[in-house]
């Protein structure tokens, strides 16, 4: 006997450290592990039917998509418990119907699809390669909890370059979180690294 398909949907709000984003969970995975999209705009959301319907809400300003979560930033002055129902509502609703999330599900970048600098030196290819892994065993996941994402840009002269979405994307306290606690940890784990830069805030 087969069971039934459909699913009950739940989704809750978590708070992120970003006053203007939520993360809002659900009880089934929106992407496969380790794959996250960001969309600052509708524009940028042409492979997502989900994001664009969200979109039409006139306070959500950017979607961030990861796992079972889905972030939402405001541009709006109403407070969150005013948004939250409706959100909620939507979503759980969208998913329930079975609404397409994706037109192509993303897939996760490969180590071949990353920026390289072809003037690196092997030492900073090596150095690189110890700050990505860092990133992705300790660094990642923590950000993912706040509903947010981070990820390598390049390395060059002791600086690392990251880049911060979802609820980190313009969030008073990303650049104090950037420089206590994660250059503080990749300098103590990689002692070449002098400082950390993030594109997507403004430090």
């Amino acid at each position: 006997m087969t069971e039934n398909t459909a699913k009950n949907i739940s989704v809750y709000a978590e708070a992120s450290p970003n006053p203007e984003s939520m993360k809002l969970v659900l009880n089934q995975t929106v992407l496969p592990e380790g794959v996250s999209v960001d969309y600052p705009n509708v524009e940028a959301a042409a492979n997502s039917p989900f994001a664009q319907e969200l979109f039409n809400f006139e306070y959500v300003s950017r979607i961030f998509m990861a796992s079972n979560f889905v972030t939402i930033t405001k541009n709006s002055t109403d407070t969150w418990a005013q948004l939250i129902p409706e959100l909620r509502t939507f979503i759980k609703s969208y998913m329930e119907a079975g609404g397409p999330v994706f037109l192509e599900t993303p897939k996760a970048e490969s180590k071949a699809d990353q920026p390289r600098d072809e003037n690196q030196t092997e030492e900073d290819a090596a150095i690189s390669q110890k700050v990505i892994d860092l990133l992705e065993n300790y660094v990642r996941p923590a950000v993912e909890q706040d509903g947010g994402n981070i990820s390598f840009k390049s390395y060059k002269d002791g600086i690392v370059t990251v880049n911060l979405q979802g609820s980190c994307s313009g969030c008073p306290s990303a650049t104090i979180t950037l420089k206590s606690g994660i250059e503080n940890l990749l300098k103590r784990m990689v002692p070449e690294v002098t400082e950390v830069k993030a594109e997507g805030i403004t430090i």
